[in-house]
This record gives C-alpha cells, sequence and structure tokens, in this order.
C-alpha cells in the first residue's frame, strides 16, 4: 500500500460500489437465463452481497484486524482513525449501489 491515504479511500468508495453494482446486475442477468423475475432478483442480490462488497473494498478482513490491533496495543491511534475512514468509504460505496439498485429495480415506488 505505497499509495496516498485519500486516493486508497476514494479506491475502496469505489470498488465497493462496482461490486455491488456488477454483482447485482450480472446476478440478476443469471436469474433471469433460469426464469427467475430478473428486478426482484437484482434487489435481492444486492442485499446479499453488500457486505461482500465492504470486505473487497478494504482488502480483506485481516488487514484491519491486525491494524486495529497495532493501533490498541502500540499506542498507533493513527492507524486506527484511517481504518475507520477506509470501512465508512467502503459502507458509503455500497450503500451508493445498494441506492442504484433501488433505483433501477423501482423499488421505493
Amino acid at each position: 500500500m505505497n499509495q496516498p491515504f485519500f486516493a486508497h479511500l476514494f479506491e475502496s468508495y469505489f470498488i465497493a460500489l462496482g461490486v455491488l453494482l456488477g454483482g447485482s446486475l450480472i446476478g440478476g442477468l443469471a436469474s433471469f437465463l433460469t426464469g427467475q423475475p430478473l428486478l426482484t432478483q437484482i434487489l435481492r442480490i444486492s442485499d446479499l452481497i453488500r457486505i461482500w462488497a465492504i470486505i473487497a473494498a478494504i482488502g480483506g478482513t485481516f488487514d484491519t484486524v491486525y491494524s486495529f490491533e497495532r493501533g490498541l496495543m502500540d499506542g498507533e491511534t493513527k492507524d486506527i482513525f484511517k481504518q475507520f475512514l477506509l470501512i465508512l468509504s467502503a459502507m458509503g460505496g455500497a450503500q451508493t449501489g445498494a441506492v442504484i439498485i433501488k433505483w433501477l429495480t423501482l423499488e421505493h415506488v
């Protein structure tokens, strides 16, 4: 991770957004090919893969747990704050993707 922190922050947002949108739309296409209702399945899949989009965006859970442990045990609170912001950014990307899916499937109407 030799890139600036803010670049990594934006990257985690858009990775979560892309995983959620891509996974939902491609999974919906697969459900359509098997004879299931397309828009209902897209919305259901987006709800199921939201946590996986967040995990994919932050690069797995072990690095995050290690950073939290280092921050708590070694007193490096800057690492805890950075990891918290990365998780928050990934959650924002996943939430944005879920809202876009709801708009596409017209589930809010």
